[in-house]
């Protein structure tokens, strides 16, 4: 799996979790119960991964959306 983005903005991570579901790309989200151990301040970055076959086609998907801008960079 790849890590396709990172941010602390719940939101974010929803809608694009909303995309992916809507297309079908399996994903996983890491790091979404660190609140417990941050004190429920948001300053811990949640991570999305995708398979390694769908990431091409997520970035795509992000970027027809408007959201290429939070893409992580392909070297990471």
């Amino acid at each position: 799996m790849r890590e396709i983005v990172r941010t602390n903005d719940v939101v974010l991570i929803s809608a694009i979790e909303a995309l992916l579901t809507g297309a079908r790309i399996p994903h996983m989200v890491l790091d979404q119960n660190m609140s417990v151990l941050e004190g429920s301040l948001g300053f811990l970055p949640r991570r999305l991964l995708v398979e390694d076959d769908d990431v091409a086609r997520a970035r795509k998907l992000l970027a027809d959306a408007g959201l290429g801008h939070e893409l992580r960079s392909d070297a990471s």
